[in-house]
């Protein structure tokens, strides 16, 4: 058979399992719009898909069904809507679809984030939970925070003496990969010798892309957007940096004298112990276990905490009342004499309305990562099938208007006062982290590392755009989408020391 007429006959039979699917599910499933054979509705994606789908949920309402590619695929848009899927049925819920690009990045889905619900992530949560992410364990870094905190502010310092225009995105990101990985790898990155943005925004680029072969599998072999290729690369390049990392703290055997520096000795000191593998089977941890786990937390931690503290940086610059009124908190509850400590934040109630507010109006994962039904059940009236993909708009539902009233695109902190909404999955109306048993479990040092790197660089400096920017209310605000969502240009701004001392 010629390659045109077997691919015309891939074609045929896609459009037939197409036709008969929709034939046996369409009336029971979710309203939404009707899809063409094998690609289904991912052309209405767009290159910014959380706001396609916020505009097509205004037409199909909160709980809408898609298909994307063959996979049947439901759009989450209300506080109502998440807090059945996320919590009422989260059982149902709490599993993950098989990603291509996750099963090159996480050798073979052994991370936290895109195994399989069941033993085997029950497990590996258990042990990221107990041995890595504790207050104890998070407390314990605080010292090395507040160096990097003074390394920042005295670089900044610097800058604004020399009335230098300064690339905060590339300081900030600087400053959560230098703690990120003396946290969890024990080595610093300021000599420039070991440097992972690049490497983690690819990752986050490609486990959030909307690629064929995960939506149509005939075509994954195709590799049609080089996802696997790219995928691969990662990881060799991933490989390379943890296999190194590795064997240095194999030989300085930290673990065995129970001097945990870092998340790579807690991690080793736990080696050859049992755990639930994939199959159910039980197995030992070893060094594939450890990568994924580590690549896991390493992505996660450098990208989102400084995507997140851009994004309110941004705002606070677009908004100078609000910036005015976050330094007289700062300046009543801190003093000018001294920068922030970690003891502050407890007291800074603006801060957090701050933090709330840019979480509402610029969720890091504005689609959370997708969720996959285990069985089929039906939902407020609606048939879920099995296997569907659930994906949560956290960025449409922080636009809902019948929750945030009628000033939604606004950027106004002043909106939590006398609320009781919180960031810590409880409270549906706003979720960054996620919510239930895939809810993130590293809240709480994601929080810390926002509100201090937030507070540090407000309480120390004022801001303003170079000479001949725009006006502070025109400063581009455009996305760039991915797994998370950042800004599409770096953010320029000229520092000025506030503190007398």
């Amino acid at each position: 058979m010629s390659p045109l007429m077997l691919a015309i006959l891939i074609v045929l039979l896609a459009s037939i399992v197409s036709f008969l699917y929709i034939s046996k599910h369409d009336r029971k499933l979710p309203p939404g719009p009707r899809g063409f054979p094998i690609v289904g509705n991912l052309h209405k994606l767009g290159d910014l898909p959380h706001q396609a789908l916020h505009h097509l949920a205004k037409k199909y309402g909160p709980i809408m069904s898609m298909r994307l590619g063959l996979v049947p695929t439901i759009i989450i848009s209300s506080p109502q809507a998440a807090e059945l899927f996320l919590k009422t049925y989260d059982t149902n819920f709490a599993s993950r679809p098989n990603i291509q690009a996750s099963h090159y990045l996480s050798y073979g889905r052994k991370g936290l984030v895109f195994s399989e619900y069941g033993s085997y992530w029950r497990s590996t949560r258990k042990l990221c939970t107990l041995q890595l992410l504790s207050a104890s364990k998070i407390q314990a870094f605080a010292p090395m925070r507040k160096e990097e905190y003074g390394l920042m502010v005295g670089k900044l310092k610097k800058a604004a003496a020399a009335r230098e225009v300064v690339n905060l995105s590339v300081s900030v990101s600087d400053l959560i990969q230098n703690m990120s990985c003396r946290m969890v790898f024990g080595v610093s990155t300021n000599n420039g010798d070991f440097r992972l943005k690049s490497v983690v925004e690819e990752t986050l680029r490609l486990v959030g892309a909307f690629n064929i072969g995960d939506f149509v599998p005939f075509l994954g072999a195709f590799d049609l957007q080089g996802v696997k290729k790219r995928s691969k690369a990662c990881n060799e390049a991933f490989d390379k940096i943890m296999e190194k990392i590795i064997d240095e703290h194999e030989k300085e055997a930290h673990w065995e004298n129970k001097q945990q520096r870092d998340f790579v000795d807690a991690l080793l000191s736990v080696v050859n112990q049992s755990m639930i593998s994939h199959d159910g089977a039980e197995s030992e941890i070893d060094r594939s276990n450890i990568k994924a786990i580590l690549i896991d937390i390493i992505v996660a931690a450098v990208d989102t905490s400084a995507t997140a503290i851009e994004w309110t940086l941004a705002e606070l610059i677009r908004h100078p009342q609000a910036m005015k009124t976050l330094q007289d908190e700062l300046q009543n509850v801190v003093g000018l004499d001294k920068m922030v400590e970690e003891k502050d934040l407890s007291k800074l109630t603006y801060l957090d309305m701050v933090i709330k507010e840019s979480s509402r109006l610029h969720p890091v994962a504005p689609l959370l990562v997708p969720h996959e039904s285990i069985d089929e059940i039906t939902i407020d009236g609606y048939h879920i099938p099995k296997r569907s993909r659930i994906l949560v708009n956290i960025w449409a539902i922080g636009r809902d208007s019948n929750v945030w009233s009628d000033n939604v695109d606004e950027f106004l902190p002043e909106r939590f006062i006398g609320t009781n909404v919180d960031l810590h999955g409880h409270d549906f109306r706003l979720i960054p982290f996620g919510s239930g048993r895939r809810g993130c479990p590293g809240i709480h040092l994601g929080l810390t590392t926002v509100r201090m790197a937030i507070a540090q660089l407000v309480h120390c400096f004022n801001w303003k755009l170079p000479d001949g920017d725009v006006s502070p209310s025109e400063l581009d605000m455009s996305e760039q989408f991915g797994l998370t969502v950042s800004r599409a240009s770096h953010l320029f701004l000229v520092p000025e020391y506030r503190l007398p001392v």
